[in-house]
């Protein structure tokens, strides 16, 4: 699933917007992002724009919100700059406060150049991440909350842990916990204040690269 703007023609592949698009995942790697959206994602943070796409057999997490937001974009604007205020990427965004996640992929593709990451793929040594805070497009997968509310107010989210998340007056719902197993994500940004990845893989394939779905 790629939009045919995220996608230079074959044969013409812009190396720069690669090279944005690939911290991204990079990131997530060394786990130097820590987030905070209009309460949740920095505001000092300019994403490309660029989506990437995540798997997994399994998620199981501790502490779950869900909430609107937007964030600075370098491309691929929902809202046009004005004044001094950069073009924003309007996303849904999802914060864990803590989670495991068995048998990981992410990849990044820009035209025929596929960087893919692997990890977790020992069902007793998932991934593992603390205050994970996800902007997306898509999310699939087959889900079971515990403890739902649905309908709160974004401002006074609280499960997760983050000191703030969306503005007063927005839709937001929250969980004790969530697990999603085939989970099939499309994101603009993942941040964490830390991200374990046992047994990692990151390579790149140019012209015979899988994405994760």
């Amino acid at each position: 699933m790629k939009d045919a703007q995220d996608a230079p023609a074959y044969g013409r592949t812009n190396w720069r917007r690669f090279a944005i698009a690939a911290v991204i995942p990079t990131a997530a790697v060394v786990g130097v992002m820590v987030g905070v959206a209009q309460g949740a994602i920095p505001t000092n943070i300019v994403i490309s724009g660029t989506t990437f796409k995540l798997s997994a057999d399994r998620l199981e997490g501790n502490g779950f919100t869900q909430y609107s937001g937007q964030v600075a974009t370098a491309s691929n604007a929902d809202i046009p700059a004005h004044g001094d205020v950069p073009a924003q990427k309007i996303l849904a965004i999802s914060g864990i406060h803590d989670a495991k996640i068995y048998n990981l992929c992410q990849t990044v593709a820009v035209g025929p150049i596929v960087l893919r990451i692997e990890a977790g793929k020992d069902p007793d040594d998932p991934a593992t991440a603390e205050d994970l805070l996800i902007g997306m497009r898509d999310l699939g997968g087959d889900a079971t909350f515990d403890h739902i509310d649905i309908g709160s107010d974004a401002a006074s989210l609280k499960k997760d842990g983050a000191g703030s998340h969306g503005t007063s007056g927005g839709f937001g719902q929250e969980a004790d916990g969530v697990t999603i197993d085939n989970l099939q994500q499309v994101a603009y940004s993942t941040s964490a204040s830390s991200f374990r990845l046992p047994g990692m893989s990151l390579k790149l394939h140019i012209g015979d690269g899988e994405e994760c779905f």
